[in-house]
């Protein structure tokens, strides 16, 4: 509206306002995926003919969400991560600190925090992918900002090569079985498929129902019995895809553009032409989804053909929000206070959700069609906005953000005292 935010807070020497105005918003943004994942059954999250409904309102919901969120809101935090690693790096550097040292006790405690995420609490964790990454950029903060964006680009290629063997395998048990034997064999492979990815059999899905509508004791059992390897699986499939979002996150900051540092024009150009490109290719696959029922075999070819769209997407998302963002704005001022307790706000949703909606809490799991879930997100976006910019009022740190800090520098933290926000 009328500029982007100043690239440093008068009120506290060091802050970047644009910063936290982005991750507020990544980290409300995040949860209009995530709470697919947290009522629905795991297929419903790609597809939604799984479960939860794909007409009407249904339908609705996915399209935009798909279009306009799906992936994105996600490296948008990526990108985040990356940018807010580095300017930790550079303060410890600039303070005479060994930076290597600052670095890795945040990821290990980071990765503490997110162990005891998955296992105890959610298994769509993302902090334990986040610290076993951020330990692998610490390695790169040094390439200049050129080289930072070729390296990106040749791992989201590299992640869209991997990912396409998922088409070529569906493809594959299709169409390509030789004999009756070798075609019950296929049958059963598709099925793994169609848990995630497809439509799962009534079985399938009355076994996750009546695992997350149980109580806390099934579901921790299971999640330590199918999610001790889930890191390593994780940073495999999707490590190269996450380390390249750090790095065009890095070399954002870099350039300004995530510091807010940009004149306006600059803001209007980009996203013009990032959402120009993308904006039309996935309103495309979206309709070709559509067109295609959800079938297994063009919701996998899609899942990949996203990969190579989502960062001019972010890229865009970054300077909407800059672009929006109006500097001592009641609400701007609030979503800085939400993304300056990202870390927080991020574990309490899952704490909130999960109570929510599995059989320890209400258990909703299940019972909401994908439109229904939306409303619980407003009332949580609601509490978020609410509650964040009081807190750092009165405190220097969110809470978890204070205990975290306190435990990688080995030192209890001051936390009483107003936060610049």
């Amino acid at each position: 509206m009328d500029a982007a935010p100043p690239p440093h807070d008068a009120r506290g020497p060091g802050r970047l306002p644009a910063l936290d105005v982005v991750r507020g918003v990544a980290v409300l943004g995040i949860l209009l995926l995530n709470i697919v994942s947290f009522g629905l059954p795991e297929a419903a999250y790609l597809n939604p003919r799984a479960y939860g409904g794909w007409h009407g309102a249904d339908l609705a919901a996915w399209l935009v969400n798909f279009v306009l969120f799906d992936g994105k809101m996600r490296g948008l935090f990526s990108f985040l991560f990356g940018a807010s690693m580095l300017l930790v790096i550079e303060r410890a550097e600039a303070s005479g600190e060994n930076a290597a040292k600052v670095h890795y006790r945040r990821m290990l405690w980071l990765l503490a925090f997110g162990l005891a995420h998955l296992w105890l609490i959610w298994h769509g964790d993302i902090l334990t992918h986040y610290a076993l990454v951020g330990m692998a950029a610490f390695a790169l903060r040094n390439l200049p900002t050129g080289r930072m964006l070729v390296l990106g680009v040749m791992l989201v290629a590299a992640s869209t090569v991997l990912f396409a063997t998922i088409p070529l395998m569906v493809h594959h048990l299709q169409c390509c079985a030789s004999g009756p034997a070798q075609a019950a064999e296929y049958a059963r492979d598709l099925q793994g498929f169609a848990r995630s990815m497809g439509v799962p059999s009534a079985a399938d899905l009355a076994r996750e129902l009546a695992l997350y509508r149980g109580d806390y004791r099934s579901i921790v059992g299971v999640r330590l019995g199918e999610h001790v390897g889930t890191p390593l699986i994780l940073l495999w499939f999707y490590g190269p895809e996450t380390l390249a979002y750090m790095l065009f996150g890095m070399a954002a900051f870099r350039s300004g553009l995530l510091r807010g540092e940009w004149p306006r024009y600059r803001y209007r150009r980009w996203l013009l032409i990032c959402w120009g490109v993308a904006l039309p290719a996935f309103v495309g696959l979206a309709f070709y989804l559509v067109r295609e029922q959800f079938n297994l075999l063009p919701v996998v070819l899609v899942w990949v053909l996203t990969v190579p769209l989502r960062p001019p997407m972010i890229v865009g998302w970054a300077c909407l929000i800059l672009l929006l963002a109006r500097p001592g704005g009641t609400f701007t001022e609030r979503l800085a206070a939400a993304g300056r307790m990202a870390f927080t706000n991020y574990l309490a949703t899952s704490l909130i959700c999960t109570s929510l909606f599995y059989g320890y809490g209400l258990g909703w799991f299940g019972h909401l069609s994908r439109w229904q879930l939306y409303p619980v997100v407003l009332a949580i976006w609601a509490m978020i906005l609410l509650w964040s910019k009081p807190w750092l009022a009165r405190f220097r740190f969110g809470p978890l953000e204070w205990v975290w800090r306190s435990l990688a520098r080995g030192r209890w933290q001051s936390f009483r005292g107003a936060a610049s926000v």
